[in-house]
């Protein structure tokens, strides 16, 4: 896999080489709520815009502005490549956010039909039934079918680097392409690839996370961010129309520190997340089961994220079973975790153990059968988002345990 851009990682280090308020070697955390001036003159310049974080280092209010959150943002930004970030209590926050900032009462959003269940009620729900901005549903895969899509109200594109859970790889810099042809832009989510690609350097205007799953990686804390450019982010703070300040989806300070002290080894989770995940993928597939993993040969998009992906850290480390019947999808995870103790049955991804779930019936289950069926979600998917912890040995010998208590393997 190549790019153009400087390694992630790289531009994280950089980033993060300083000192904290006090010189210690980690940033130290700011939990003031409000923050104090040194004459009156300060105050109405910052309510303003003439005073910043960046533009005389003064803040305002926890939900404007956070010194230690607004540090995890330039630290996000560098690892995306965009000249701002900032966080969000969640990556809802995050998505929702950045939509609105984009949209208006009557506007149009064109989005991949395959995408995270939350998000799809969004988009399918939310959005239409209180603001009034509606979405069509296309195949991202089909580029005809997106450029179709668009009408004069568009004013979004909306896609996942890789579909949750069907694992289709988006062709990002087509995608943008198509977008900006019509006065749009292009958002992506890439919570589920980072390091592993870049949007923004592909032509993505928008980058969010789920920064709960793989940048945080243990579970413990519930966020998001927005990368984009200096005036995006800025218009997001605005006093009158900024959605994360009025909206108030703020990112507590000790969570923000937490994810920082988490980022420095994000290359290494990424890499290990992804060499397993191929190592099972070619194990079940060799097995003859039906088995998705964009990192495997046989995968439509293999070429696709081999051209697009930033080589050292893999395909991810989430791959998909499809065992036909949704009884016996729950069979195999049940016996995952309650016989061969190999990871537990929960939503979300990125944990340094292994989750489990059917997707058709949890994380995807916002959507109707209709839908499901037009996604390609089937209901004996099985979404196994892999964890690094005992040995690949032991977790393989598991997994294959597991396969033949199930019937699965003969």
């Amino acid at each position: 896999m190549t790019t153009s851009r400087t390694n992630p990682i790289e531009a994280l280090a950089s980033a993060r080489h300083e000192f904290g308020e006090h010189g210690g070697v980690n940033m130290s955390i700011e939990t003031s709520t409000t923050f104090t001036v040194l004459n009156a003159n300060t105050m109405p310049e910052v309510f303003q815009g003439e005073h910043g974080p960046d533009q005389g280092g003064c803040y305002l209010y926890g939900r404007h502005y956070n010194p230690t959150v607004f540090a995890l943002g330039k630290q996000l930004a560098a690892i995306e490549g965009s000249e701002s970030a900032y966080c969000t209590a969640s990556g809802l926050g995050a998505i929702s956010s950045a939509v609105l900032q984009m949209c208006n009462s009557g506007d149009h959003i064109v989005s991949s039909d395959t995408i995270y269940g939350g998000t799809f009620a969004l988009l399918h729900d939310f959005f239409p039934t209180k603001m009034g901005i509606s979405t069509s549903f296309v195949d991202m895969t089909d580029l005809d079918a997106i450029d179709r899509a668009f009408t004069p109200k568009t004013k979004v594109l909306y896609v996942e680097t890789m579909s949750n859970p069907t694992l289709r790889v988006a062709n990002i810099p087509a995608l943008a392409r198509i977008a900006h042809k019509h006065g749009a832009r292009l958002i992506v989510d890439n919570t589920f690839c980072p390091l592993m690609a870049s949007p923004l350097a592909l032509g993505a205007d928008v980058v969010v996370h789920s920064l709960t799953k793989y940048i945080n990686g243990a579970s413990d804390s519930i966020a998001g961010a927005i990368c984009g450019s200096d005036e995006f982010v800025g218009s997001l703070m605005d006093l009158h129309l900024g959605p994360l300040m009025l909206l108030g989806p703020t990112m507590d300070p000790r969570v923000a520190s937490n994810i920082s002290m988490r980022l420095p080894h994000l290359g290494l989770r990424m890499t290990e997340h992804s060499r397993r995940a191929l190592y099972f993928a070619q194990k079940l597939e060799a097995m003859g089961l039906d088995v998705s993993y964009p990192g495997l040969e046989s995968h439509r998009d293999h070429a696709l994220l081999t051209s697009i992906g930033n080589e050292p850290y893999g395909a991810g480390g989430i791959f998909t079973i499809d065992v036909g019947r949704a009884e016996l999808g729950n069979k195999l995870i049940d016996t995952l975790q309650n016989e061969c103790n190999f990871g537990f049955m929960a939503v979300s991804l990125g944990y340094f153990d292994t989750l489990l779930t059917c997707s058709a019936s949890s994380t995807s289950s916002e959507l109707s059968d209709e839908d499901l069926a037009k996604a390609g979600i089937k209901p004996g998917l099985v979404r196994v988002a892999l964890g690094y912890t005992g040995t690949l040995e032991q977790r393989w010998e598991q997994m294959e345990r597991a396969l033949t208590l199930t019937g699965i393997l003969y």
